[in-house]
């Protein structure tokens, strides 16, 4: 039996079946290919809110993974969390019907676009897809949109959309946006991380190599310049590369200030003036994701009163430096940084502020890459004034090396090591002084403990 192909199975008057719709990317899925006119079924483990919507739209969902439930689906679509011996996917392999990944879905999707922006990279990838999202509604271009949160101008982490042009977050997790079709590929940057996945950095470069080969020859490739490991991923690459930079690229900046740390400045390409922002997201990587985004509008046409109007309205997704509330006259922010690159961010960021103290409340997220980055997590978790180490979140991890944050702990003076949730919001509690920001760190659920100490105050 030959290769199936995908497109061929998501179309109007095609069944497709999504195991774990109830997933922020499987959910963004469901609307697009109903939008389109497919027939959408799907399941999930739990009731949600998202559930529940999807629902309202008349999309069936059945909650636990039942044989049945896939049955008269003419192809099942599966995140990269469920594997063959769940219930749903071994009927539909004994049935022949063709099961697909979540990432396939996307990339065949995004084929009867014009116009495929996909925005990669280690770190910055959510906010960035969301610049671009803000600066293409300003400019009433109507895109479909997929982003790895929840996007306060949308209230949603996609849209669905009648224009030309698709954006969407992609992850080199799994190799998963090795699916996609990009007409306009971002690199942000690129870092040793998932190193569960993959064996090295040169591995990662390659991913990203990989990924900006997938653009056409009449494409483009908006790269970092002022990131190393990005330029050796592509030495040698024949394609176009619109390269952007705080200081040098094709698209720079200029008259850059930084006030309370906010970015002001002109954004300069072919020596003029396209546009000029003032931030209302702090941080100097904002400066650089907001240059992305407009080299990403500049590759696509877009003129440049559409970027200011569209960043003038910019706000964060969720858990980017997102205001919590005060605590004893502490404020409480709450961040998904987990690499120790974007712990560096966000400190950078934090110093720049004019708090008293920075305190860190720390989640580390999977035990590969706590045992992977090990030293470099000491580094950066040095740099708060006070730093609070919550045990590892497992993520889709065993804890095969044997490691905690316990570990950590030791390793950097000062730090306190809290085992549960409730030992940090306690610790929090009693040190928290009018003039500190409290930051609550971490892609797992560590925002609980801060949310806690918030509902107190």
């Amino acid at each position: 039996m030959g290769v199936k192909n995908i497109r061929d199975y998501l179309r109007p008057g095609k069944r497709a079946h999504l195991v774990g719709i109830g997933g922020v990317s499987m959910a963004s899925l469901a609307e697009v290919l109903f939008g389109a006119g497919v027939e959408v079924t799907g399941s999930d483990q739990r009731e949600s809110a998202t559930v529940l919507h999807l629902r309202g739209l008349g999309i069936p969902v059945t909650i636990g993974h039942l044989a049945q439930s896939m049955q008269g689906a003419d192809c099942v679509v599966r995140t990269a969390a469920v594997h063959d011996g769940n219930p749903e996917i071994a009927a539909a392999l004994a049935a022949g019907v063709p099961v697909f990944e979540r990432a396939q879905a996307w990339g065949a999707i995004m084929q009867d676009y014009e116009n495929a922006l996909c925005i990669s990279g280690t770190h910055g990838k959510t906010t960035t897809t969301s610049m671009c999202t803000h600066i293409f509604m300003a400019a009433k271009r109507d895109p479909t949109v997929m982003i790895g949160g929840t996007l306060p101008l949308l209230e949603a982490g996609h849209r669905v959309g009648h224009g030309d042009t698709i954006i969407l977050e992609s992850c080199e997790y799994c190799n998963s946006f090795l699916s996609f079709y990009p007409t306009v590929a971002v690199i942000l940057n690129v870092e040793a991380d998932h190193l569960d996945f993959f064996k090295d950095l040169a591995d990662v470069e390659h991913s990203f190599r990989a990924f900006a080969d997938r653009v056409p020859e009449n494409g483009l490739i908006v790269a970092n310049c002022e990131d190393e490991n990005t330029m050796t991923a592509l030495a040698g690459e024949t394609r176009p590369v619109l390269t952007f930079g705080i200081d040098e690229g094709d698209v720079h900046a200029e008259n850059l200030s930084m006030d309370h740390g906010f970015g002001s400045f002109d954004v300069v390409h072919g020596g003029e003036r396209y546009a000029h922002l003032d931030l209302s997201v702090p941080g100097v990587h904002n400066v650089k994701n907001a240059l992305a985004a407009a080299a990403a509008a500049i590759a696509l046409g877009l003129p440049g009163r559409a970027v200011e109007d569209g960043m003038r309205e910019f706000r964060l997704p969720g858990r980017r430096f997102e205001y919590k509330g005060t605590y004893n006259g502490a404020e409480v922010c709450d961040d998904y940084a987990h690499h120790p690159g974007e712990l560096a961010a966000l400190f950078d960021t934090a110093r720049a502020l004019g708090h008293k103290r920075v305190i860190c409340a720390f989640q580390p997220h999977t035990y590969s890459r706590t045992h992977e980055l090990f030293d470099d997590f000491v580094e950066v978790l040095k740099r708060p004034e006070v730093t609070l180490l919550a045990e590892i979140f497992a993520a889709r991890e065993d804890n095969d090396v044997g490691i905690s944050s316990a570990d950590l702990a030791a390793q950097v003076p000062g730090s306190v090591f809290c085992p549960t949730l409730e030992d940090v919001t306690e610790k929090l509690r009693r040190i928290a002084q009018p003039g500190d920001l409290i930051l609550t760190v971490g892609a797992g659920d560590i925002y609980l403990a801060g949310e806690a100490l918030v509902e107190e105050g």
